[in-house]
């Protein structure tokens, strides 16, 4: 069985950071493609950031120098560093997995709130 568990979220000062963290069981994690998307109240959920297997990165242009995504196969964890983050950042963060053979996985999502 497919588990993705994010951590990390809360509420933070404007200008402040917070470290998301996504723990991926019952998945051949190191061929995975991992991504982080938000969904704001009233709005699409929308691509952050991807990190592909052999560790290419891809940014939404928002979250360009603020947010990096990173990856250990080892722990089969993914992590989304977000600094300078700003009220317009506030939204559940998802992540997602789409494994080798195509198949795509979502967690239950973790709450950011930024306070202006």
């Amino acid at each position: 069985q497919v588990q993705l568990v994010e951590s990390g979220g809360g509420l933070v000062q404007a200008g402040g950071s917070l470290r998301l963290s996504c723990a991926a069981s019952g998945i051949i994690f190191s061929p995975s493609r991992m991504g982080w998307y938000r969904q704001a109240s009233g709005k699409q959920r929308e691509l952050v950031a991807s990190v592909t297997n052999r560790g290419g990165t891809d940014y939404a242009d928002p979250v360009k120098g603020r947010f990096t995504i990173s990856r250990d196969n080892a722990k089969k964890m993914v992590y989304l560093q977000m600094n300078s983050l700003k009220p317009e950042d506030a939204a559940v963060y998802y992540c997602k997995t789409t494994t080798h053979t195509g198949m795509s996985f979502w967690g239950q999502g973790t709450q950011v709130t930024v306070s202006s």
